[in-house]
């Protein structure tokens, strides 16, 4: 089989394979580019040596069966034998599961996972967005500080396991998205230099040199991206990608790479004739990321909303440090201004970034479904000194209120693993550095970080001991007990209303009406027919609905329909959802 590398700065190029070596040629029809004959099939280790130096993975490896450092291995995709017809599934009334392959059961694989995927099925829920796949040093971790960005992790099963577990999806009508990182590569394992000038000294990001999206031979570094994004979509039959902090990808180019991957996932969904979209993680609250092409924006289908959880953590919290002190002002009018305008920060001050932040978001033009909404994530939940969940501290009413806020409001919902049933166990960073000196490097600088605000070192969990991971391991015995079993009762419920009633999907964000008293702490919105009401305060609440006769869809404590006044009594740290009739 031919193989091919690019390394524009080589003056020679060496192909190990199969024990074999022989020196590579240039090809003369792309500048940069050598390519080598040799024999293999699926399974066979080779590498490449830039100038007589070390072997090194291929840059576009496929698989690393010994971890980032090692040989890589030919994947012949063909193998697999697929077992579910799947037309795709769409972003428009969806419902996505955040899930990290390596904590969402106690084995830590893919097909560990896979075996779980019926509870999801169960649940109500659409779409499962795994967490990033590709390779890293060590057997755990969150799996951003992943190289070789074509490859499946060995340690979750390798790429068979993968397809195993979107074949089983897809069996049981479960979309599946994946989480990838393009703005940095993992400070260990990472070889691509050695190959050619993949990150840039022109732009910096919090994870250093910036990679080289418009800098000499960033066309050949874009077309790597985008090859790999486009081969996890059409090698695995996944639905769609996660595009993780994107405000870190710095392209000064006129053609924007986001615009390119946007147009290049189209294009393939068009080819394969079935829905594929791009799922951004922005805090620049710009609705330019998510506004079409042809009318200027970058095309991206959707993006996370921070400024949602923000103002919602807070409102139940009471937290107010960092980032939420904009939120924690007025935390049920910050969540009555998101339900209702998308962003938060659309151009208003944020005392967070000492500036004016963010852009309006035009509702008559921008669909709701393309903000996702969400109380936890692994972000919200693991970047916390110690993981600790929603359910360490709310109580399971409040619990209640949060999945009502985010699961009948107007954004795609999306939930983060375990919250369903409100899991006791925490979900701390961890990591498992094979090289010493970083091990210590980011043991010490997590604890560094949360010693600024106030935390003890022995209060902040190791990343790099085993039991940090271990406790981040969902309890699978917990949602059978109470009160776990009546809260995940609860997201069932709800789920299915936001399938069953169309007004729960509707995407004119235009159309939700909200009212709310601060002291009271209520809140209530409308999208059609449907009204959602919520009590986080203690006492019973009046609230006051209009005279309009409702029935009642959902409720976490028994409620009676307003009387003649419109006037709904509902329980403390209660909520309920109601149809007019």
């Amino acid at each position: 089989m031919q193989f091919e590398v690019w390394a524009p700065q080589a003056g020679r190029m060496t192909l190990h394979c199969a024990g074999g070596t022989q020196a590579m040629e240039r090809d003369p029809d792309r500048a940069g580019w050598w390519t080598g004959e040799a024999e293999a099939e699926d399974g066979t280790r080779y590498g490449f040596a830039v100038d007589d130096g070390p072997v090194l993975p291929d840059p576009r490896s496929r698989r690393q069966p010994d971890g980032p450092d090692g040989l890589s291995a030919v994947v012949d995709h063909e193998r697999y034998a697929w077992r579910a017809e799947w037309a795709g599934r769409g972003l428009p009334g969806a419902v996505l599961y955040e899930l990290h392959v390596g904590t969402y059961t106690r084995e830590g694989t893919l097909d560990a996972a896979a075996e779980r995927l019926g509870h999801l099925a169960e649940l109500g829920v659409t779409h499962v967005e795994l967490m990033p796949l590709c390779p890293f040093p060590g057997r755990h971790g969150w799996g951003y500080e992943g190289v070789s960005l074509w490859a499946v992790h060995e340690p979750y099963g390798g790429p068979e396991a993968l397809k195993r577990f979107a074949d089983r999806a897809h069996e049981l009508g479960l979309g599946v998205v994946l989480d990838v990182v393009h703005n940095h590569f993992g400070p260990s394992g990472n070889h691509l230099p050695a190959f050619g000038p993949y990150l840039t000294d022109a732009h910096h990001t919090p994870w250093g040199a910036a990679v080289n999206l418009d800098a000499p031979g960033s066309d050949e570094v874009r077309a790597y991206l985008l090859g790999s994004a486009l081969a996890w979509l059409r090698d695995y039959r996944l639905d769609g990608l996660r595009l993780d902090a994107v405000h870190a990808l710095r392209d000064t180019r006129a053609y924007h790479f986001l615009e390119e991957l946007s147009a290049s996932v189209d294009a393939l969904s068009a080819g394969l004739d079935r829905p594929l979209f791009l799922v951004a993680e922005s805090d620049l609250a710009d609705p330019r990321l998510i506004t079409a092409r042809r009318e200027n924006g970058l095309g991206l289908h959707a993006q996370w909303n921070d400024d949602f959880h923000h103002a919602l953590h807070t409102t139940l919290t009471g937290e107010s440090q960092g980032y939420y002190g904009d939120f924690a002002r007025a935390p049920l009018a910050s969540v009555a201004k998101t339900l209702t305008g998308g962003f938060f920060h659309d151009g208003t001050y944020s005392s967070f970034r000492g500036r004016r932040h963010g852009r309006p978001l035009d509702r008559t033009r921008v669909s709701s479904h393309r903000l996702l909404g969400y109380s936890q994530t692994h972000d919200q939940v693991g970047n916390r000194a110690q993981g600790d969940r929603l359910s360490a501290t709310l109580s399971p009413g409040l619990l209640a209120c949060a999945a009502a806020l985010t699961l009948t409001g107007p954004f795609t919902p999306m939930l983060f693993m375990g919250e369903e049933w409100a899991a006791g166990t925490p979900w701390q960073f961890f990591t498992d550095h094979t090289d010493p000196e970083l091990a210590e490097a980011v043991r010490r600088g997590r604890r560094r970080e949360f010693a600024a605000h106030g935390w003890a070192e022995e209060d902040v969990p190791d990343p790099q001991d085993p039991a940090t991971r271990d406790r981040s391991c969902l309890d699978w015995s917990e949602p059978e007990n109470e009160p776990h079993a009546r809260v995940l009762a609860w997201y069932r419920e709800l789920i299915a209303l936001r399938h069953d009633q169309a007004d729960l999907t509707d995407p004119d964000l235009s159309d939700v009406k909200v009212a709310y008293d601060e002291k009271g702490r209520w809140l209530a919105f409308r999208r059609g027919d449907v009204r959602v009401a919520v009590n986080l305060g203690k006492e019973t609440a009046s609230i006051p609905l209009g005279t309009a006769r409702v029935r009642v869809l959902a409720a976490w404590e028994p409620v009676e329909v307003p009387g003649a006044d419109g006037l709904l009594s509902l329980p403390g740290e209660s909520c309920v959802v109601l149809t007019q009739e």
